[in-house]
This record gives structure tokens, C-alpha cells and sequence, in this order.
């Protein structure tokens, strides 16, 4: 492997914004900051999935993480994180996804147990109480920016179901630190939007099924607590984003149709992917991704790739 020199490395880092200073963190970091990883010949083993942990909130959280097998030291790489939906554990949506097999660094964050013992994310009815999943976020990408040679400016968070609806609380707060979103078979219960009023443009590439029998495309209550019909969700994520054009709808084969909303404030375009007839299952599901069938004639995991490569965080700051 070839080393770059020290000095070239720290320009490699300098080219990414000022780095916060410890008297001025603020709890949550809301904003791009230096990967000092690009200075560090380290590296876990690439080309595996290993277990880490780091610390947030006074908790041991952990989490899946997979170097892809080019990944070099000095040689900035973007972040895909994956949030697992309820019951899940990381391995799961790393199996079906297929985001291994992006030349990216692949996290798949773990959710702390909340009710029934299963472990869930924040802004959900059965999320554990008091925890802070959105600072545990912002603590995980701190730690891997000073590990590894991640770029800022392309940090994405994608996830299904329970962990879609925290990835949608994400991109409500954290639209400065991550570049983009994607949100498959989304529970988007009401926490999901808190901070969205007064938050900054975010682009999101969503995906649902018409049969989702969990989470009810056109709208239901779900433990308790309503969630929208996913065609008024993508609206108001595009009023949201000021978006002037859309939705244009194409059809993309015989069961997807595709509503996508642009000229948007700060290039924050807005796509919804309608499949006809799917259950709540990732589409181009590698293995079994939840009940009902799942389509392939469009890949999510391509899809969600090539737009967060549309959107880096420079084209909306």
C-alpha cells in the first residue's frame, strides 16, 4: 500500500472546514468537521464487518462496521450509515442491502432495547425511554472522523422501517453533518418530524410498498399513534424543501412508479419510489427483508447510492 506523507495528508484534512475545539462542542455537532482520521496510517481490516462500540450518553452503544476492501488511509471515503428497523440488530440490513458492496464505509448502528425488549430508535411510540439516538449519531461520526479518512462532506444515512422514521428525525436535525437520506418502508410516526419546522433543506430518496401490511401506505395508526399517507409525507418534505417543480411521475417497469420533486432550496430534491403491490421489504432485497414480497425491478441500494452521490453536502450548504 502506498503511504502518503504526513504533510500531504494534513492538506488532504484541511480541505475539509475548521474542526470544532473542545470548550466550543456543542452537544449535537449540526455541521461538517475535520476527518483527523486522514492523518492515521490505522485501519480496521478491510473488506470484513467488525463489532465497535463508542460511548454516548453514558451508554456502551455498538456497532457494525465494514471498510471497503480499496479503502486507503489518506484517501477520503464516504460514510453510508444503515439504520435497522424494530427487533433488528445492524446484521440484519446489512445482509439484505447489499451496502457492503458500495465503495464506501459501511455503519450499521445498533438500537438500545426499549418496550418488549426490542431494540428500536428514537421517535418511535416503543423507542427506549431517554435515550438520545440523534447525540449517539453525532458521537459515532466523531469517532469515525477521528479513525478513519471519511469525507464530510459525503456522510448519508439510510435505513427501513423504524430506523427509515429515525433517518427522517436525521435529516430534521442533522441536515448540515449528513449529505442525504434514504428511507425505505418508513414508520414515520409524529416524532419523526420534531425540529422540521425551523430546519434547513434536506434531500431524501423514499420507497414503499402499496401492500405494506406493517405500515400502511396510505396512512393508519400504528402502536397507538398515526402515520400519513406516504404520498402527503413526500409532499410536505418537498414544501419542506421549497421544491417548485413536481411531482413528475414515471413509470419504472410494470410495479414502480416514481414521483421525484426538483428545483428545490439548496438542491434538496425530493424522490418517492410507489411499488405497486410490495410488502414492507427492501426492494432488490439481497435475502428475506420483512413480510410480503419485494420487488427487483429496481435496486434501492443502487438507487439511494446514485442519488447521495447527487447530493453531496457541498451542494446544499
Amino acid at each position: 500500500m502506498r503511504l502518503v506523507p504526513l504533510a500531504a495528508a494534513a492538506a488532504v484534512a484541511a480541505a475539509f472546514l475548521v474542526p470544532a475545539t473542545a470548550s466550543a462542542a456543542p452537544a449535537v455537532r449540526n455541521y461538517p468537521i475535520l476527518s483527523l482520521g486522514c492523518l492515521s496510517r490505522q485501519a480496521p481490516a478491510t473488506g470484513v464487518t467488525t463489532h465497535e462500540t463508542v460511548t454516548s450518553g453514558g451508554l456502551e452503544r455498538e456497532y457494525l462496521l465494514h471498510l471497503p476492501a480499496g479503502y486507503q488511509p489518506f484517501h477520503p471515503t464516504p460514510v453510508v450509515m444503515a439504520f435497522h428497523g424494530r427487533k433488528g440488530d445492524g446484521s440484519d440490513i446489512e445482509a439484505f442491502s447489499g451496502i457492503d458492496n458500495l465503495d464506501a464505509i459501511a455503519v450499521y448502528p445498533v438500537g438500545v432495547k426499549g418496550e418488549a425488549d426490542q431494540r428500536a430508535w428514537e421517535s418511535a411510540p416503543y423507542a427506549a425511554e431517554g435515550v438520545d439516538d440523534v447525540k449517539f449519531v453525532s458521537d459515532l461520526l466523531d469517532k469515525l472522523q477521528a479513525t478513519l479518512c471519511v469525507d464530510p462532506n459525503r456522510i448519508f444515512a439510510t435505513g427501513k422501517s423504524n430506523g427509515a422514521g429515525f433517518v427522517s428525525l436525521l435529516a430534521c436535525q442533522l441536515p448540515f453533518r449528513i449529505a442525504a437520506f434514504g428511507t425505505i418502508a418508513g414508520a414515520f410516526y409524529p416524532g419523526t418530524t420534531t425540529g422540521c419546522s425551523t430546519s434547513a433543506p434536506a434531500p431524501i430518496v423514499d420507497f414503499h410498498g402499496t401492500a405494506d401490511p406493517t405500515i400502511v401506505y396510505t396512512g393508519d395508526v400504528s402502536h397507538g399513534v398515526p402515520t400519513p399517507a406516504l404520498m402527503d409525507w413526500a409532499q410536505n418534505w418537498a414544501t419542506h424543501n421549497h421544491c417548485t417543480t413536481g411531482p413528475v411521475q414515471t413509470a419504472i417497469g410494470t410495479d414502480v412508479l416514481q414521483f421525484s420533486w426538483s428545483s428545490c432550496d439548496q438542491h434538496a430534491n425530493v424522490t418517492h419510489y410507489r411499488i405497486i403491490g410490495a410488502g414492507h421489504t427492501w426492494p432488490g432485497e439481497l435475502v428475506d427483508s420483512g413480510p410480503g414480497s419485494a420487488t427487483q425491478t429496481v435496486k434501492a441500494t443502487q438507487v439511494i447510492w446514485d442519488f447521495f452521490n447527487a447530493h453531496p453536502l457541498t451542494a446544499h450548504l
